[in-house]
């Protein structure tokens, strides 16, 4: 059976973990420097090193951005730093730098993946970049279907396709908004995400409306896209977001890992509206497919960013089981309460329980859960593994 590639992000090192845990293949992440994600938590060497290792013993694979848009101030250090993350035992190195690409290749036996700011659309680039030596190349966000079918035909490298997440209003990510209203570089890692501001509407000097637009595109979802994917032969499907929540990360990545084993091994998929209904679970801005389906139209934009709210129903991770006291012990995550209903998500499976008392590290009986990363402990008789999601089942 080939194999498919589901690559998640993961900002920090329990991200990371949890995203392997949950279903992915491979995890990219960003080091300290020569990262487009500046404010995330990013990975020291240490972390990287213990990152290759988890990964490594679960059968998964780390790949490491490399992808600014690299001025003179940026070459500095580079193979040095190119060569500690092989010594940690990194598979892949993302670049959209010919010259980290040549690096990599000449100086290093990782693979050396061609990033979607290179902004490759065509199968004649597609090409050269595999005669420098790229591996992997992964290709613009604004390519329809068909555009993809063509690529793949055509290409005898290894092609990565994004399939949910984030998606820029310029093409597969070279935005100059965020510099020229910030001074905050987006293809050096400092972008301010002008598109989701909240902006006026003015003719000449006067305002012409009270409504606040936003030049936002809805993030993708290519659920329904995943079975041609499949047959199309693409390589890698990559979900967007190292800024992400643990929570969004682990039912985001488990969703569609399910579904693509789904059609693995049956060849059809049963219930996508149950797949979509997962995703909602975790996604906080309306989604849309994208370039997927051809030219966008307004449906694609996300003109009102007020109609998004993150969600409120993950309520902890299960930190521990007491088998012989039935005990739950649970990193509490968001509000709720006692005699709840709360939904166990696992890597394998779903599952309702009811809590009926909830207490803290030292017995006492509480009338809600309030604090953040508070360790809750509750009575029920099914147990609850390691490391699973807990959310509210709301009524």
């Amino acid at each position: 059976m080939a194999k498919f590639e589901l690559l998640a992000p993961a900002g920090d090192l329990e991200k990371l973990k949890f995203a392997i845990l949950y279903g992915a293949d491979a995890v990219f992440i960003g080091g300290k420097r020569f990262s487009l994600r500046s404010r995330a938590s990013n990975f020291t060497l240490e972390d990287i090193k213990e990152g290759c290792d988890f990964a490594h013993a679960h059968n998964a694979k780390i790949h490491v951005t490399c992808n600014i848009v690299m001025h003179n101030i940026d070459v500095d250090g580079v193979l040095d730093y190119l060569k500690d993350l092989e010594s940690c035992g990194v598979d892949a190195i993302i670049t959209s730098s010919l010259y980290i690409l040549g690096l990599v290749k000449k100086h290093t036996k990782m693979e050396a993946h061609v990033s979607t700011q290179q902004s490759v659309s065509n199968d004649k680039a597609i090409a050269l970049l595999k005669e420098m030596g790229a591996d992997r190349v992964v290709l613009a966000r604004e390519l329809t279907l068909s555009d993809i079918e063509n690529a793949k035909k055509k290409s005898d490298v290894d092609l990565e396709v994004f399939i949910h997440g984030g998606m820029c209003s310029s093409f597969s990510g070279r935005c100059m908004l965020s510099n020229n209203m910030t001074n905050r570089d987006a293809n050096r890692g400092g972008c301010a995400h002008s598109c989701r501001w909240g902006y006026d509407i003015y003719k000449l000097d006067k305002k012409i409306s009270n409504e606040i637009f936003t030049a936002s595109s809805k993030d993708l979802c290519a659920l329904r896209y995943i079975p041609k994917l499949i047959d199309l032969g693409v390589n890698s499907f990559k979900i967007e977001g190292r800024m992400k929540s643990l929570h969004y990360i682990s039912t985001i990545v488990n969703t569609y890992r399910r579904l693509i084993d789904e059609y693995l091994n049956t060849g059809k998929i049963n219930d996508m509206d149950q797949y979509e209904k997962d995703i909602l679970k975790a996604e906080n801005r309306e989604t849309a497919t994208g370039f997927l389906g051809g030219k966008i139209t307004i449906d694609n934009q996300l003109f009102d960013l007020n109609n998004q709210s993150p969600t409120k129903e993950f309520v902890g991770i299960c930190r521990d089981y007491d088998l012989d006291n039935h005990t739950a012990i649970i990193e509490q995550r968001n509000y709720f309460e006692p005699n709840s209903k709360l939904e166990v998500f696992t890597p394998e499976e779903t599952y309702i329980i009811d809590v009926e008392d909830i207490k803290d590290s030292d017995g006492n009986v509480l009338d809600a859960a309030r604090h953040p990363h508070q360790m809750i402990y509750f009575k029920t008789e099914k147990p609850i593994p390691v490391n699973s999601m807990l959310r509210l089942v709301m009524e």
